[in-house]
């Protein structure tokens, strides 16, 4: 019996909030040695277990091996997920089995990786008040960079019926109260998540260069149809001295190339989750790169997928920042058995030790459980 040799995998749901489930994908060789990713969808869980259904039993059927995201490559959210997991799993596994931590396989550029807090799921009181909170503990806490998904009241049935300007200005106070509590030369981005049209969005851009907005994220539905409406939205945040960001839930190289190459974005934003795997994320980055185009994994979520965005993006180049979920629930910590290295001058320490640095805590997993952990053997 090869003791490398993958045993078994498990779907772990975590129940985090209400509103929050984190998903994880741990693999075990024969040997007993674990490899973990995070295949994170609230919402869409049942959809996961699907998708691993299909994908896991062929894993575990096929020689171990970190090819696995090349051979299978999504083009559905939830496909990506499992791919995108079981690729993160594999190369820490393959790292924990050679006794290095995953950054240094994957070939480490840096040790420490500029980070910015999203501060969104921490703000339960969505007030200005409630927002500079958060936004006043996240600079407390060693943040230099933050971001805020304020727009509630907007979506794009507001914005047809021709109410999107109304709508916005709840969401534009929050931005202002923000500003005031982290001072006039910290880095502020907005998160739209997709809620305007073209014209709502581009008076929205006149207001956020007001309040000395770093970026705009995600203006407007991600369609093919709407990249000339994202290219004149892009031109206009740079004469208004704004960047333009988006692409988080894309798969592959193909899925960002259209909009880079029509020039859609100034940042793009690949999620170790969706993306289709460690070396897909790379590979965006480096085309990316060509492009004059910058990156900055999207990573809201949970613990293993902050450890291994720390790890892939130490080897990135064309880099900007990392996302960090800030203080969603003390589980980010609980559920790898302690914190993550303390954040100094916006600044996160790559995770040492072999494979990713963190594993995740079986009792913790257990206490927590949305549903019970589904098991696939070889």
């Amino acid at each position: 019996m090869d003791a490398n040799a993958l045993h078994s995998a498990d779907l772990h749901c975590v129940r985090i909030s209400p509103k929050t489930c984190w998903t994880f994908i741990r693999l075990r060789t024969n040997a007993g040695c674990i490899g973990e990713g995070e295949a994170t969808l609230t919402g869409r869980e049942l959809a996961l277990l699907i998708a691993a259904e299909h994908l896991l039993p062929m894993l575990l059927k096929e020689p171990i091996h970190t090819g696995f995201a090349r051979r299978h490559r999504p083009t559905q959210l939830p496909e990506a997920a499992i791919v995108s997991a079981v690729d993160q799993a594999l190369w820490s596994l393959e790292a924990e089995i050679k006794g290095m931590p995953l950054a240094q396989l994957l070939d480490t550029r840096r040790d420490r990786v500029p980070i910015y807090a999203n501060i969104n799921r921490r703000t339960e009181q969505r007030t200005p008040e409630g927002f500079a909170a958060s936004a006043r503990a996240a600079l407390a806490n060693g943040h230099l960079a933050f971001k805020v998904a304020p727009f509630d009241e907007v979506s794009p049935a507001v914005c047809v019926r021709g109410d999107g300007a109304g709508a916005m200005r709840a969401g534009l106070d929050r931005v202002a109260a923000v500003r005031d509590a982290i001072g006039a030369d910290a880095r502020l981005m907005v998160d739209c998540h997709w809620r305007f049209d073209e014209s709502t969005a581009s008076a929205l851009n006149d207001a956020l260069a007001r309040s000395g907005v770093y970026w705009v994220e995600c203006p407007l539905p991600e369609t093919r149809a709407n990249i000339p409406s994202l290219v004149r939205l892009r031109r206009q945040c740079n004469a208004l001295d704004m960047r333009q960001a988006g692409l988080e839930t894309a798969i592959g190289w193909a899925g960002f190339r259209p909009y880079c190459e029509a020039g859609a974005y100034d940042v793009v934003m690949p999620d170790l989750k969706y993306a289709g795997g460690l070396h897909e994320v790379q590979r965006i980055a480096a085309e990316c790169a060509g492009l004059g185009i910058e990156v900055s994994p999207h990573n809201p979520s949970g613990p293993i997928s902050h450890a291994a965005s720390l790890h892939v993006s130490a080897t990135l180049g064309a880099f900007d920042r990392l996302e960090s979920q800030f203080d969603e629930s003390p589980l980010f910590d609980t559920l790898v058995g302690g914190p993550f290295a303390p954040i100094k001058n916006g600044q996160a320490m790559v995770p040492q030790g072999s494979g990713l640095g963190v594993a995740l805590s079986d009792a913790v997993l257990e206490r927590h459980a949305d549903r019970p952990a589904r098991t696939w053997t070889a």
